[in-house]
């Protein structure tokens, strides 16, 4: 198996009138860097994209990138260079990026031009910058690359923000973390471009301290967090079934709450998280992750506060009504 580590660079309308919804940030570079399962680097691959969309720069990719006319009229239409690029990434690899948005887009992008999906349902993926989080911070903060080069003392020795570059430090930074911590691999992630259509493809996976789920689609959150899959909070250590203590409730319409009490491991907070599906209906990204009485005690709170808030606004009604 080899490490496909990537970066994209792309463009976008200038004003909205010219946004072509379908594709609202079109490619113009990849850049990549193929490791192998030593962490050597085997090859690297750098191809500036032609625009079929957006023929004029947008500002602010002006000022992240150094691109202009000329170098794009030197590229090829997407399609060519897509295929060149799977031809070339091989048969048996996982992709590696910075952050989360690239493989959105670029799946996007093949979708725009008719190409065959990279997947039937969610992509499994290495995010660096978490991997970097966790190593090094509290797994929550998300550094820029620079900082994270800076961080580590890697040298700076070729530019940044051009896809090839960004590729060849994300790749730098990916085998110091891999080196000193190589479990980190067990954390992956997954790209929710194509959402899971059916139960097999629904995305079921524990790791050490937190559970996730990725669901199919449902016509609407109703049907979501009543299905029994969205609604188990199984223990993800035992696999014992933990007993709600504060059933789901809604934060705010898109987020939704549980506490859950395991007899074996403790409490138990379920989060799930509704997610907006291409075609209007909606699927759920659930963690279930063990918690001390501190954060049992916030979630209790929060919905004793979400209760109170709910019955003045009956009460204010009420008085208007009357």
């Amino acid at each position: 198996m080899n490490y496909i580590v990537l970066d994209l660079e792309w463009n976008q309308a200038s004003d909205k009138h010219n946004r072509d919804f379908g594709l609202p940030f079109e490619i113009l570079e990849i850049g990549a860097v193929k490791l192998n399962r030593k962490m050597k680097v085997v090859d690297n691959f750098d191809e500036i994209i032609k625009p079929q969309i957006y023929h004029t720069i947008h500002y602010i990719t002006t000022k992240i990138i150094n691109m202009d006319k000329e170098d794009l009229k030197k590229g090829r239409p997407f399609p060519e260079v897509m295929e060149d690029f799977l031809k070339w990434c091989g048969k048996d690899y996982v992709f590696c990026i910075w952050g989360t948005l690239d493989l959105t887009e670029l799946q996007r992008n093949m979708v725009y031009y008719g190409m065959d999906e990279l997947s039937s349902g969610p992509l499994m993926y290495f995010d660096i910058q978490k991997f970097f989080s966790m190593t090094y911070e509290d797994g929550k903060t998300r550094r820029a690359l620079e900082w994270a080069v800076d961080y580590l003392n890697i040298d700076k020795d070729i530019p940044f923000h051009r896809a090839y570059s960004d590729a060849y430090y994300t790749a730098k930074v990916f085998k110091i973390i891999d080196d000193y911590k190589p479990e980190i691999e067990k954390y992956v992630s997954y790209d929710v471009f194509m959402v899971p259509q059916n139960k097999r493809q629904e995305v079921h996976v524990n790791f050490k301290t937190y559970s996730k789920y990725i669901s199919r689609e449902f016509d609407d959150k109703n049907a979501a967090i009543e299905d029994k899959a969205v609604n188990s909070t199984k223990c993800y250590l035992c696999g014992r079934n933990a007993k709600k203590l504060i059933k789901w409730f809604s934060v705010n319409g898109k987020h939704y709450f549980c506490l859950a009490y395991c007899k074996k491991h403790g409490y138990l907070k379920g989060k799930v998280r509704m997610k907006k599906a291409d075609d209007g209906k909606v699927y759920v990204i659930k963690t279930l992750k063990l918690v001390g009485d501190d954060v049992a005690l916030q979630i209790r709170e929060k919905q004793d506060k979400l209760r109170l808030q709910r019955m003045e606004k009956r009460h204010l009604k009420k008085e208007r009504e009357n």
